[in-house]
């Protein structure tokens, strides 16, 4: 009899949308439609937030930016309306009951994030764009909940931690293809390859970067000896697809970033001493400023552009005397570099670069690519780019949460017994490696694309350090993420 009233209502319900449908169809309005799709992310929400957040994951390979000029930073469609939609209920959630797991709160990795958040927070009040400024810490404040404080959460349960990597790599998969077939349309030069990936990423440096931060994960998941064969094949030929990709991305920061990454697994296999390595790069720098005039003369005379010849192409990242691409980023760096001289301490506000940059530029610096206007993307750096708009605190605070989470990640491959988390843990800070590298070149923080692996992996560590790393702890907390819960 119940079952019968229900088949009753649900038949009901669907004459009826079919009905109102029909009749604003025929006035005209065609977005109604999406009324049952808006009742399904409802009920996500409020009864399985861990499916939204998955299902999210799985949109942002998949998003398309809509830019927003007068206000700033642009959004993803139709992943940034969602992580809002969860921002708010995590701070209703929050306020209502207090709670939060305490864990996750005291984890110095935690701390180090909302160092930097408060910082931002502070320089929205003396920024030059308020406006901007403020809308630039929401956007990163949907990033950082939905993805680092609910991320570890739902990390909680081990199982989900491969499910979130896969299920981003899974629609990025279709995004591949369909850039490569676009690419082929163009005999795979050099010049097509900067945009065949539009509208799902802006740009081949985006795309590149992304390909590089998975690339590690996908690699060490063909040698997981606690997986079935079947994965491990299906990581071989993804492994492949992904190398193809990169290589045809011609992205140059993006093959280095790969190559730091390498570097770091070596240090970290081979127990090389800390010192050693600190040492080293102490060195380099020491050289570098010692000779610094022979060093810039000598790459003043390669003369080497972007080629579709890989080897020219890997020839042309040093070449800062015509190659447009980096002298672009030398112009971008040095007026963040005068912006900064202005306003060491509070800097011009949290997105404010790519508007207010135009008057710090040199004409005899700029190049055929730059512009007065803030529709060419910020100062191309992680590093240079809070130092301009947020000051030094801006730098340090960003320094702050990459080296707490390198310590947290190298301390949880060392200390952990269980072969898989020392694997896990081992990629994803590889995986990290690759961004922390390409920020030194280019900064995505501001698009889901980057942001949600980015705080994910962050969100991994800080799981595996507190829940998983110990073998007895492992056990006890397989827990189900509790739709609507802030933590115990």
């Amino acid at each position: 009899m119940i079952e019968k009233i229900q088949i009753r209502y649900f038949y009901l319900f669907t004459a009826l949308f079919i009905a109102i449908n029909s009749v604003l169809i025929a006035n005209e309005f065609f977005w109604f439609f999406l009324f049952p799709l808006l009742v399904f992310i409802g009920i996500l929400l409020f009864f399985s937030l861990d499916k939204l957040i998955l299902l999210i994951v799985f949109l942002t390979p998949l998003s398309v930016n809509l830019k927003d000029f007068d206000l700033g930073v642009g959004i993803s469609i139709p992943t940034e309306p969602l992580m809002f939609g969860i921002m708010l209920l995590f701070f209703i959630k929050l306020f209502s009951t207090y709670k939060f797991d305490k864990k996750i709160l005291r984890h110095p990795l935690t701390y180090a994030i909302l160092f930097n958040l408060i910082w931002i927070f502070i320089t929205c009040f003396t920024s030059e764009l308020p406006i901007v400024s403020f809308k630039y810490l929401i956007s990163r404040l949907w990033f950082v909940i939905t993805f680092y404080f609910l991320g570890t959460l739902l990390f909680k349960t081990y199982k989900n931690i491969k499910v979130f990597i896969w299920i981003y790599i899974i629609p990025l998969i279709g995004v591949i293809i369909y850039t490569i077939y676009n690419h082929s349309l163009y005999g795979f030069m050099e010049k097509p390859a900067h945009w065949v990936m539009t509208p799902f990423f802006n740009d081949h440096t985006a795309y590149g970067a992304i390909l590089a931060f998975f690339i590690p994960v996908i690699f060490g998941f063909i040698f997981n000896k606690d997986s079935n064969k079947i994965i491990r094949i299906i990581s071989l030929f993804v492994f492949i697809l992904f190398s193809i990709a990169i290589i045809l991305s011609f992205g140059r920061a993006a093959w280095i970033s790969l190559g730091i990454a390498l570097i770091v697994f070596f240090i970290l296999q081979f127990k090389i001493n800390y010192k050693y390595v600190l040492l080293f790069i102490a060195l380099l720098v020491s050289v570098f400023f010692i000779y610094k005039s022979e060093i810039l003369m000598k790459l003043e005379k390669n003369k080497q552009d972007s080629s579709a010849n890989l080897v020219e192409h890997v020839q042309s990242i040093s070449n800062i005397s015509s190659d447009a691409s980096n002298l672009e980023r030398i112009n971008r760096w040095q007026s963040a570099f005068r912006m900064f001289n202005q306003r060491p301490i509070f800097g011009w506000g949290p997105g404010t670069y790519q508007f207010v940059y135009a008057p710090f530029q040199r004409s005899r610096e700029k190049t055929i690519i730059s512009t007065n206007a803030g529709e060419k993307g910020n100062a191309h750096s992680e590093y240079i780019g809070p130092l301009s708009e947020s000051g030094i605190f801006g730098l340090l605070t960003f320094l702050g949460m990459m080296i707490t989470f390198i310590y947290t990640a190298v301390k949880v491959y060392k200390r952990t017994k269980i072969r898989e988390i020392k694997l896990i843990s081992l990629l994803v800070l590889l995986g990290m490696i690759t961004y922390f590298t390409h920020g030194f070149m280019n900064n995505f923080l501001d698009t889901d694309k980057a942001s949600v692996p980015f705080w994910g992996f962050m969100a991994i560590i800080v799981a595996l350090d507190i829940y998983h790393s110990n073998p007895k702890e492992a056990e006890q907390k397989e827990e189900k993420f509790e739709p609507n819960a802030t933590g115990n």
